[in-house]
């Protein structure tokens, strides 16, 4: 158990009850994991390492003929990266702004967790006065490819809990958590300072509960596909809250009409399309307090139409008991995903290997950023994971990839979100508790680079 968890299990007097779930989280991976019973928690377990950064020349681990580099330190809270066919790579810099108002005697506890899980301290997050914390886009530039950003600007600042971005044509797209906006960009610039111009609202506003909103484009450029998190665990705030959230909403950036592309889907990040297809995937973060083997994230394709569960089911048709009213009609048209994580390991970032400088089984497979999450006092996550692909489709079990961000405490030194491939075939990944953007290349022609290529 880390120190931490100790800590803020001394304030929560409540202990949770029910099947204590003895699974193991590795029967949790793949198209069929195993689901135990529901543990209904009247106080969530807790788990939340403390956090600490990186210190002098620690670093991440990665597996043997890989080298992991620090393309740039002290950002702050670098939660998503973009890489750009230049060469560039653009680093969004963002904190939820706030705190949503109190509606169940759990949410302070919940608030108070989320800040420690994010290296507040506990403390409130400020909004964008002086102090407050960055709402920015960063761009990061190796003009001399030797794996260090030399030069890095503000491309854009000033806006509101940003999360999301994609380069279509001449324009740069940023989904706020209350809107998208378009800047007009050319590559290589290091400053945008026309001002943007909104396409449309997304849901956000003071109830703001699954704040990040993912962006990718479609493959020829004419729609754009933003993830919109619930605003709850289990719509206990009601259905209203919940208009066009818990969704993946298809937007015409030309005219601003949307419509919802899926629904059912918590909490859905790292939105991208498969490559060479117009198959889009997405990793979910699913429902808390259901005990700490449930309900397993995933990793799934996205299906224009489909209704994937949440609130009323999760992993296709298993119901969630607590849910009212139910609503079997919905249950019965639920679909499950294609692929489970294990559970409350928290995905954020999605890429698929798309580069040439990796050993060939990595060719088309994923890397998901496990940002870990709290309602687990045994920690899941935590790590950036690969999982191969065969045909477009998962094809076997994840290898841990980038580890190492928690020390032998259970404190964390970093915090995997978002990740990328850049031209080069390196990956990418932001690291929001050690104010890291992390770059991993292949040591090619090194004995562990051989005996990785080929085991």
């Amino acid at each position: 158990m880390n120190r931490l968890y100790q800590i803020t299990a001394a304030v929560l007097p409540l202990a949770s009850c029910g099947n204590p779930q003895p699974v193991n989280p590795s029967q949790q991976i793949g198209s069929n994991p195993v689901l135990p019973k529901p543990a209904e928690e009247l106080v969530a377990a807790v788990g939340v390492p403390k956090t600490l950064g990186w210190k002098g020349s620690e670093t991440p681990t990665v597996p043997p003929g890989f080298k992991i580099e620090a393309l740039a330190t002290g950002l702050s809270n670098p939660r998503n990266v973009l890489a750009l066919p230049d060469g560039d790579i653009l680093v969004v810099e963002s904190q939820r702004v706030g705190s949503e108002p109190v509606e169940r005697p759990k949410d302070p506890i919940r608030d108070f967790i989320m800040s420690l899980a994010h290296g507040g301290g506990g403390a409130k997050e400020t909004s964008g006065a002086p102090g407050g914390p960055p709402q920015r886009i960063t761009l990061l530039r190796d003009a001399d490819g030797d794996g260090k950003a030399e030069a890095r600007s503000v491309l854009i600042d000033h806006l509101n809990s940003p999360f999301g971005l994609a380069v279509v044509g001449s324009d740069l797209y940023v989904a706020d958590t209350d809107a998208i906006i378009r800047y007009p960009f050319t590559p290589g610039e290091t400053r945008i300072a026309a001002r943007g111009q909104k396409i449309i609202d997304l849901p956000g506003g003071l109830i703001d509960h699954h704040w990040t909103k993912s962006l990718t484009a479609s493959p020829d450029g004419t729609k754009l596909y933003a993830g919109v998190g619930s605003n709850s665990n289990i719509q206990e705030r009601g259905p209203e809250a919940e208009t066009n959230r818990a969704a993946i909403l298809e937007v015409d950036p030309k005219t601003g009409s949307y419509r919802i592309f899926a629904s059912g889907l918590r909490n859905p990040n790292g939105l991208t399309f498969y490559p060479g297809s117009n198959v889009l995937w997405t990793v979910v973060n699913e429902r808390d307090e259901l005990g700490p083997n449930l309900v397993p994230d995933y990793m799934t394709s996205v299906r224009d139409g489909a209704f994937y569960g949440w609130p009323y089911s999760y992993y296709g048709q298993h119901v969630d008991p607590r849910v009212r009213p139910q609503r079997p009609d919905l249950v019965a048209r639920a679909i499950p995903p294609d692929y489970a994580l294990s559970s409350h390991v928290a995905p954020l970032g999605l890429a698929f290997y798309t580069g040439s400088s990796f050993p060939k089984m990595f060719d088309g497979g994923a890397f998901v950023g496990e940002h870990g999450s709290w309602n687990r006092t045994d920690l899941n996550g935590y790590r950036v994971v690969f999982i191969p692909f065969s045909g477009g489709k998962p094809n076997g079990k994840p290898i841990n990839f980038v580890t190492g961000f928690l020390d032998s405490h259970g404190d964390a030194r970093g915090r995997p979100v978002g990740v990328a491939i850049d031209r080069t075939g390196a990956l990418i990944v932001a690291d929001d508790v050690g104010n890291t953007v992390w770059r991993v290349s292949y040591a090619a022609g090194t004995k562990a680079a051989a005996q990785a290529s080929t085991g």
